[in-house]
């Protein structure tokens, strides 16, 4: 029993001795084994890492499974992997190496990479940040040569205080610069800076290592975009050691970034986004270059008011950017933007259009001839040759400073010039002549300074408020006012009045209509008693002359009978004519009114003997209206019968003077 606690006792001694010893080490499949030496070698002269097996950390890991080792020569110290999740990226900080060079500010990357420390550091691995990240994946890293920063959690081995503080500000500087993620640049929006951006938007790189710009250099060029030269070729930023040897230089890159996925070391570069630059239909794009070589002139002559370069030199390109989108780094240029449409500057200070070019003018202050002081409002209508429109912002810069310095001034005093040989009243009422001469004559002064004049506008001439002209240019233009105000009343009343005979004749047409039956029977009833009255005329005359013939006969034949038989047969003839001549001139004329007289009382008398009509009323009507009825009639029949008894007077006098004629 003694013996086999003995024996125990003697395992576990054992086992303690082999473990405290690390003659036998056990490494788990998901950590590494970093070695260090602790004696039975030399001592580093410098440096970190024993690339010659000295006395310190060794330049090879291991990996999971038993390691043996001579007892209490090397100790292990056991560390996890190093993983970076998808979409993030590593950093490293070398501990171990060579200086950095002035003005270097990360370490340069050496063939065999990171994981053999050894090829590192022979091959010429600096120490400090590296150029070299790592993407997605674990990786089985030696942690006492390198401190890996991800976005959770720093990697390495027995840091000091020092180097725990630099690595904690590594951290810090590309937490804000949003380094542990990759670049991301959509359509829609960007992303790469902590915040989605707006649409269409470019990344503009700015490098923080390598040689300095060259003097009078802003934007360092483009270089290294052949993807044929591989030695050369940097992919955007993301192969800073190509950038480097394709010649790039720190600073802001005239290269930008457009839409996809970058992988760009946060401590190399760092990237800014801008709006694309957009040309609308409508405008072209004047690029003025602040980069690039000095180019030759191609502005032509005659022109002395600056120079036009190709596309590839500093200044003002040639040729402008058309309508469209455009990946244009606003760093290393502007774009001009020069409508091409027509559009109108106007001389008023209550409408501004929305291009404001026109934001500053007013209305042109006029003297007249007639000392008056109006004010005139003014339209323009101007278009620009989109191939002149690198002249144009050559000379004058842009479209509002050619406005402000050179069109107001110039259309402001030519039409001071036409104020002062007119009138008030000649500048309102040739309004229309006024503008078609300005038209004209201002065509050539536009035409000077690159720009195509379309239409001269003018409006009403007014006095400004508060002033005593201005009050008196209102009264003159009240009374043009009321003297035509008075003119229309004219014409108004003269068509009022036309109206009115107008309906005068046309309700003397329509009374016409309504009684034109009444009126034809009339005139037919006229006829009719005419023809009638002829015919009896005729026929008496007719009887005159047959008996005239036959009374002539017969005093021929009784001539010898003796000339007074004659002479009393021919009195009987004209008696007789006589009588027949009467009869007829009584049918018309006064002789038709007795006819009728004569008619009615016939008829009345026959009423009053057929109805046995007592002519002295039995009884007699009171009231006054019922006397003057009975009175009225008594004196109708009794003017009848007064008439009657003068016809029959008459007729009896006829009757007699031809029975005597007869009795002759």
């Amino acid at each position: 029993m003694t013996w086999l606690i003995v024996t125990a006792v003697a395992v576990l001694i054992l086992a303690l001795l082999v473990y405290a010893s690390n003659a036998i080490v056990y490494i788990p499949n998901d950590r590494v084994g970093i070695v260090e030496r602790l004696w039975g070698a030399a001592s580093l002269d410098q440096g970190l890492i024993a690339l010659n097996s000295e006395v310190g950390y060794q330049p090879r890991v291991l990996r999971g499974g038993l390691h043996y080792f001579f007892p209490f020569q090397y100790r292990v110290h056991k560390q996890d992997l190093v993983t970076i999740p998808q979409g993030e990226i590593g950093y490293l900080f070398a501990r171990d190496g060579k200086d950095l060079v002035d003005g270097q500010a990360l370490g340069r990357s050496v063939d065999g990479g990171i994981v053999d420390v050894a090829s590192f550091l022979r091959g010429g691995g600096q120490k400090g940040p590296q150029r070299t990240i790592l993407r997605e994946g674990t990786y089985a890293l030696n942690l006492a040569q390198f401190a890996v920063i991800t976005a959770n959690r720093v990697h390495g081995l027995l840091l000091s205080r020092e180097e725990a503080d630099t690595i904690e500000h590594m951290g810090a500087m590309l937490s804000d610069r949003r380094g542990f993620w990759p670049v991301v640049i959509v359509s829609g929006h960007a992303r790469g800076t902590g915040e989605d951006m707006a649409n269409d938007m470019l990344g503009v790189v700015t490098v923080h290592d390598g040689p300095v710009l060259p003097p009078d250099e802003i934007v360092a060029p483009r270089v290294g975009q052949d993807p044929t030269n591989v030695a050369t070729f940097h992919n955007n930023f993301q192969n800073i050691d190509a950038f480097l040897r394709a010649g790039g230089n720190r600073g802001r890159q005239h290269q930008v970034l457009v839409e996809g996925t970058y992988y760009i070391n946060r401590l190399f570069a760092t990237v800014d986004f801008i709006p694309k630059t957009v040309v609308p239909v409508g405008f072209v794009g004047v690029v003025v270059s602040y980069i690039g070589k000095v180019g030759a002139d191609r502005s032509g002559e005659g022109y002395s008011h600056g120079e036009l370069v190709d596309s590839d030199c500093r200044g003002v390109w040639k040729e402008p950017l058309l309508p469209g989108k455009y990946a244009f780094n606003t760093y290393a240029g502007k774009v001009q933007l020069v409508p091409t449409t027509n559009f109108i500057l106007k001389w008023t200070p209550e409408v501004t259009n929305i291009h404001r070019y026109d934001e500053d003018l007013t209305e042109v202050s006029l003297i007249t001839k007639d000392a008056f002081e109006p004010l005139l409002p003014l339209s323009v209508v101007v278009h620009i040759d989109y191939r002149k429109a690198p002249l144009v912002v050559q000379r004058f810069g842009d479209i509002k400073r050619l406005v402000d310095q050179t069109l107001d001034p110039m259309v402001s005093a030519y039409f001071k010039n036409i104020g002062q040989t007119k009138t008030l009243i000649q500048l309102i009422q040739d309004r229309a002549a006024i503008q078609r001469l300005a038209g004209s004559e201002m065509m050539a002064r536009f035409a000077a300074y690159n720009l195509e004049l379309q239409e001269v506008l003018i409006g009403t001439p007014h006095g400004s408020a508060g002033n005593a002209s201005g009050a008196r240019i209102d009264t003159i233009l009240n009374q043009l006012r009321d003297r035509q105000v008075a003119i229309e009343q004219v014409s108004t009343y003269e068509l009022q009045e036309q109206s009115a005979m107008k309906e005068r004749s046309l309700r003397e047409a329509r009374a016409k209509t309504d009684i034109q039956a009444e009126l034809t029977n009339s005139v037919i009833q006229v006829e009719i008693k005419k023809n009638v009255g002829e015919a009896s005329v005729v026929e008496a005359n007719k009887r005159a002359e047959v008996i005239g013939i036959d009374a002539d006969a017969e005093r021929r034949r009784l001539s010898a009978e003796g000339d007074g038989r004659a002479s009393a047969i021919a009195a009987v003839g004209k008696a007789e004519a006589a009588a027949i001549q009467a009869k007829s001139q009584a049918l018309t004329g006064e002789g038709a009114r007795l006819q009728l007289i004569n008619t009615l009382g016939t008829q009345f008398a026959e009423a009053i003997r057929d109805g046995k009509i007592a002519i002295v009323p039995k009884i007699a009507l009171g009231g006054e209206n019922g006397g003057q009825g009975l009175g009225s009639l008594i004196q109708l029949a009794s003017s009848l019968l007064a008439e009657r008894a003068d016809a029959g007077l008459l007729e009896e006098g006829v009757g007699s003077a031809t029975e005597s004629t007869e009795r002759a």
